[in-house]
C-alpha cells in the first residue's frame, strides 16, 4: 500500500492534498466507527499541499512523505490534546513532540490527528475510552481490539494509511488480529519512549500499525533509533524494508506445547496447525518446544504492571496536569489532599482505579517482596526459556489471541475474563522480544467474516528475520484467497 501511493505521488498520478482529502472525508462519514478523538484536517492539508510542492519542482520524495497516518492518543504532539484517552488529562496541551511524532514529521507523513484508546493504555477492547468505544469495522457489534483500537480500526477502515500504537501487553498485536491488519511490536529498546505516556515503562513499546508487513518494515525503519532522552533505545542497523524478503525455507519454527494446551477455540488452533503446514511446504522445520514458565505469565504481568502503573500516575494529581476538582464552581475540596483525591477520583476510570489500588498494594511494605519482586524473578525465568527455545529455532508461531473479535459489553462486566484475551501476547512483553501480529484465516460467525490473527515471535533485536519470515506467511495467505 505503500510503496504504490507512493509511486502514484512520485508519478504524479495523485496528488497528496487529494489523498489527504479523501482520508479525512472517510473519516468524517465513519463517525459512528468513533477511531478518531481529534482530527487534525487544517494542518493535514498544509503537509499535504508541502509535499505536492517538492514533487512538482521534480524533488524526490521519502516513502512515506505525502502519506496520511494516525497517531494513538498517548502520544504527544506538540500545540495538542494528549488525553490517554481520559477525563483526567482531557485539558492537557503537549508542550513538546513525541520522539517518534518528530521522526514522522521528519519523514514527511501526513498526520491526520489522534485515535482512540482505552483509558491510559488499560484494556483489550477499546471499550474503557472516557470518550466512548471504538467499533470494529469489520463488524460494528464487535470490539476492535484494545487498547490501540482506535488505531487499529482506523488502518482497516482505510481511515489512515498506516498508524502508531503503543504495546504495553498486546496493544498493538491484539487489534491488529481483531481487525485483520499487521500490528508489529519492536523489541524492547529499538524505539523511544520518550513523548509516550507512560501506563508500564519496562514493558510499553510503540510500534506501527499498517496493512501489509512491508508496510510495517517502512514504518519501522522511520520511527526507531537511538534517543538521548530514553536512555533504554540503542544504536542498531536498521534498513527493514531495503532487506526485505521472503524467507522460509531453512527455518526452524517452534509451536510452544504450552500454547497449545490453553483452552482456546478450535477454529484458531486449526489456524495455527494449517499455517505450519504451509510453512513446512515452503522448506521450514517445524518444531515443538517447551516453555515451561511461561503458565505464569499473566500473573507475573498482572502484578507488575499495575505497580508501575500506581508510580507512573502518581504524577497526576489534580494540581500540575489536566483536570482539577477544585476548579469546578461546586468544589468539595477544602486543602490540597482533598484536591488530590476528588481529582483523581473523578478524573480516572474504574479500569485505571482498579490497576492502581492492585500496584499499590503489590507495592506496599510487608508485600512488596510477596508479590512485585517474586513478580520480578519469575520474570527472568520466562525469559530464560525463550532464551533457551531461541538456541534450538529461529522463530517461535502461534495465536495473537485465544478468541476471533468478541461483542460489545461481553466480557466488561468481567475484568478477569478481558485480562485472559491477553494471554499468548504478555509473554513477549516480559520477555521484551518483537513479535508481529497478522491475519492467519477468517472464521464466519452470525453472518459476518472475522479475521482469526497469528503470531510471530522472533530473537532480541531479530526483526529483520521476523519481517523476512511474515512476508513469506503473507505472500501464502494470499495465494490460498
Amino acid at each position: 500500500m505503500i510503496k504504490e501511493l507512493h509511486q502514484k505521488l512520485s508519478n504524479k498520478e495523485l496528488k497528496a492534498k487529494d489523498l489527504a482529502e479523501k482520508h479525512l472525508d472517510k473519516i468524517e462519514k465513519r463517525k459512528e466507527v468513533n477511531a478518531f478523538l481529534e482530527v487534525y484536517r487544517r494542518e493535514a492539508l498544509e503537509e499535504a499541499q508541502k509535499a505536492d510542492k517538492k514533487i512538482s519542482e521534480g524533488k524526490e520524495i521519502g516513502l512515506l512523505e505525502g502519506l496520511p497516518c494516525a497517531l494513538k492518543d498517548n502520544l504527544c504532539v506538540k500545540g495538542r490534546r494528549a488525553t490517554a484517552g481520559s477525563k483526567i488529562l482531557e485539558n492537557y496541551i503537549s508542550p513538546y513532540d513525541a520522539f517518534v511524532v518528530g521522526k514522522t514529521r521528519q519523514a514527511g507523513a501526513v498526520l491526520l490527528g489522534k485515535t482512540n484508546l482505552d483509558e491510559f493504555a488499560m484494556g483489550s477492547s477499546t471499550e474503557n475510552s472516557a470518550y466512548g468505544p471504538t467499533k470494529n469495522p469489520l463488524d460494528e457489534t464487535r470490539v476492535p481490539g484494545g487498547s490501540s483500537g482506535g488505531s487499529a480500526a482506523a488502518v482497516a477502515d482505510g481511515q489512515a494509511v498506516w498508524a502508531l500504537g503503543s504495546d504495553t501487553g498486546g496493544s498493538i498485536r491484539q487489534p491488529a488480529s481483531f481487525c485483520s491488519v499487521v500490528g508489529l511490536k519492536p523489541t524492547y529498546g529499538r524505539v523511544s519512549r520518550s513523548g509516550l505516556i507512560a501506563m508500564a515503562s519496562s514493558y510499553d513499546q510503540i510500534g506501527p500499525i499498517t496493512q501489509s508487513v512491508e508496510d510495517a518494515a517502512i514504518v519501522l525503519d522511520a520511527i526507531c533509533g537511538k534517543d538521548d532522552k530514553d536512555n533504554t533505545t540503542v544504536s542498531k542497523e536498521t534498513g527493514f524494508y531495503k532487506n526485505l524478503s521472503s524467507q522460509l525455507g531453512g527455518k526452524k519454527i517452534g509451536i510452544p506445547k504450552e500454547f497449545m494446551e490453553e483452552d482456546f477455540d478450535a477454529e484458531i488452533k486449526e489456524m495455527i496447525e494449517r499455517q505450519a503446514e504451509q510453512a513446512k511446504k515452503q522448506g521450514a522445520e517445524i518444531v515443538e518446544i517447551s516453555l515451561p514458565n511461561v503458565k505464569y505469565s499473566l500473573a507475573v504481568y498482572y502484578l507488575m504492571m499495575p505497580s508501575e502503573v500506581s508510580s507512573n500516575l502518581a504524577r497526576f494529581d489534580g494540581v500540575k496536569y489536566g483536570y482539577s476538582e477544585a476548579l469546578k464552581k461546586n468544589s468539595k475540596s477544602k486543602d490540597i489532599m482533598d484536591v488530590y483525591f476528588n481529582s483523581r477520583k473523578e478524573g480516572f476510570g474504574e479500569e485505571v482505579k482498579r490497576r492502581i489500588i492492585l500496584g499499590t498494594y503489590a507495592l506496599s511494605a510487608g508485600y512488596k517482596d510477596a508479590y512485585y519482586k517474586k513478580a520480578q524473578m519469575v520474570r527472568e525465568l520466562i525469559k530464560q526459556d525463550f532464551r533457551k527455545a531461541f538456541e534450538e529455532v529461529d522463530l517461535i508461531l502461534g495465536p495473537t489471541t485465544p478468541t476471533p473479535p468478541f461483542k460489545i459489553g461481553e466480557k466488561t462486566a468481567d475484568p478477569l475474563e478481558m485480562y485472559l484475551a491477553d494471554i499468548f501476547t504478555v509473554p513477549v512483553n516480559i520477555a521484551m522480544l518483537p513479535a508481529v501480529s497478522m491475519n492467519g484465516g477468517w472464521i464466519e460467525k452470525e453472518g459476518k467474516k472475522l479475521p482469526l490473527g497469528m503470531q510471530l515471535i522472533g530473537k532480541w533485536w531479530g526483526e529483520q528475520e521476523l519481517l523476512n519470515a511474515a512476508l513469506a506467511f503473507e505472500k501464502n495467505e494470499s495465494a490460498n484467497k
